[in-house]
């Protein structure tokens, strides 16, 4: 069998939006939360306008580009303007600073970046590599050494036309890089072609999910359920609602103000919406299917409560959803059944499968090329890793039963998963680290409440030293992500250790939240994502 890919007018996103400007120019493609909208005619023209821009500034084919913006009207044009010109969408996370911003701005290789104007001077704390130019959005910035500052509404407005890229954008080209959190190393850019954005969430893939749908967005556009499921909408000539952000108090006012229809949802989002008190407005709204990952015991009752078809799958940053449920699955950490695109194995930590009804780790191998990631940027060792014996290692636990159903087991890689964030434990530590009183740290997960992980960290003092926990949190917050400042703090005098001195993690995660451990939201600090304007 010839290996066949969609031709570019069905899967690489200029041709399209060009298409489906040209078919339906009056047909909404986007709404957002607080009042305004875009037919599909005014998309295009927005997107030619912003890539006109880019190329003025020296972007051309195959260039990275970074955008660091929350979810808005700027995030949703210069997505789609950056590939329609052929360049490469590098989103990353709007609670990066430090030296987690740095690493990634610096593995980039972007000579520009469309920054928030509330975010762009945390680039004053870093070296900025290669960057070149900064396109503040939303309002002005103090100057950042070697950085030329432009205002991007002002560029935008200039007009123009962009010039053809000099050869067509392929469904094998690089869409885009978006980082992964590392779970041994530092975040890794996974690198995903058209084909790979448009086969993981397909009319094949998401069965469940209909060109007459809107999309209700409101997962940051750096993860792939924001800019990924975008892509999937357009590609099916549907819409999206773009909102700032999930809120459990306002969330059904959003998916009724913006006419919503289809929402993916993380299993703790399910678990707050479940958790407020029944109302009798419960079924008055148009959400018609929501995705829930992972199936919870709160989200197999989601169907009964709100109305809604519930469906669950398997995927990654890298793959192409490569398990999905039928409509309202009842067995919380059931994923589904295999799409049969791909090969899917569960293996020992030798590669060699075993049987059914026992957990290895899922490993999976497209039937297509570019249908899943194709690397890590710059990380060719991760990518070995990854990749080894020709199958992409998930990292993940799974059983799979005698019907062909999945079942997640835990996440064999150390990792922590908080409010949907993948939160590097080496990251965090390497921050702890820095504290001038800490000799060394672990940093762990520990089951929360609302069924996902919550940080902890182990702390040795440095001999003739102390940690106090507060101080500890004080001078963390600053230094990472929100979401990343630990939760718990365990002061011990030394790690547990190997033979050959490697941190035995696993003492600690089976110890887990001790007597003497300190918690930080019972000492009354509560932490949030920075509201942006």
């Amino acid at each position: 069998m010839i290996d066949v890919l969609p031709p570019p007018e069905i899967c690489v996103s200029r041709y399209v939006l060009e298409r489906h400007a040209h078919e339906k120019p009056d047909q909404v493609f986007a709404v957002f939360e607080g009042g305004g909208s875009w037919a599909y005619g005014e998309t295009l023209t927005r997107v030619r306008r912003v890539a006109a821009a880019l190329q003025d500034l020296g972007i051309c084919q195959d260039d990275h580009v970074v955008v660091w913006l929350p979810n808005n009207a700027a995030a949703l044009e210069t997505y789609l303007a950056i590939n329609y010109i052929g360049a490469v969408y590098i989103p990353i996370n709007t609670s990066y600073r430090g030296s987690l911003l740095g690493h990634v701005i610096d593995n980039s290789d972007a000579r520009v970046i469309i920054a928030h104007h509330e975010l762009a001077p945390r680039l004053a704390e870093i070296d900025t590599a290669a960057l070149e130019t900064a396109l503040i959005s939303g309002g002005t910035s103090a100057s950042v050494a070697g950085l030329t500052l432009l205002n991007y509404e002002a560029i935008m407005s200039t007009g123009g036309e962009p010039t053809e890229p000099p050869r067509k954008i392929q469904p094998w080209d690089l869409q885009s890089i978006v980082y992964t959190s590392g779970t041994t190393g530092p975040s890794k850019g996974t690198m995903s072609s058209y084909f790979h954005a448009y086969n993981g969430m397909n009319e094949d893939a998401w069965h469940c999910l209909h060109a007459n749908d809107r999309a209700l967005i409101n997962l940051p556009m750096f993860h792939i359920a924001g800019c990924f499921i975008t892509y999937a909408m357009l590609c099916r000539g549907g819409s999206v609602a773009m909102s700032p952000g999930f809120k459990t108090e306002t969330f059904w006012d959003v998916v009724r103000e913006t006419q919503s229809t289809a929402v993916f949802l993380l299993g703790v989002m399910c678990s707050f919406l479940i958790k407020e008190k029944p109302h009798a407005n419960d079924k008055n709204h148009p959400l018609r299917m929501v995705f829930s990952v992972p199936l919870t015991e709160e989200s197999v009752i989601f169907h009964d409560r709100f109305g809604t078809d519930l469906y669950t799958i398997f995927n990654m940053t890298e793959l192409n959803t490569p398990i999905i449920s039928e409509a309202n699955p009842r067995e919380p950490g059931r994923a589904g059944s295999a799409r049969p695109v791909n090969d899917l194995r569960i293996v020992n930590e030798h590669d060699l499968e075993v049987p059914d009804g026992q957990v290895g780790e899922l490993i999976i191998r497209p039937h297509l090329p570019w249908a899943i990631n194709h690397g890590y940027y710059k990380n060719p060792e991760a990518t070995a890793r990854a990749w080894r014996n020709g199958w992409f290692h998930t990292g993940d636990a799974f059983r799979r039963d005698t019907n062909g159903q999945y079942w997640f087991v835990d996440r064999l890689k150390d990792a922590i998963r908080r409010r949907g964030e993948n939160i590097s434990s080496f990251e965090v530590e390497v921050v702890v680290n820095e504290h001038p009183n800490v000799q060394e740290c672990a940093a762990i997960p520990v089951p929360s409440e609302h069924g996902e992980d919550e940080v902890m960290i182990v702390c040795a003092p440095k001999r003739g030293q102390t940690v106090d926990p507060t101080e500890l949190i004080e001078f963390l917050i600053p230094r990472m992500a929100h979401f990343m400042v630990p939760r718990y703090v365990r002061i011990v005098d030394e790690l547990p250790k190997t033979p050959t001195t490697k941190v035995q993690k696993t003492d600690l995660r089976n110890d887990g939240v001790t007597s003497d451990t300190w918690d930080r939201e019972a000492a009354g600090i509560s932490l949030r994502r920075e509201k942006l304007g």
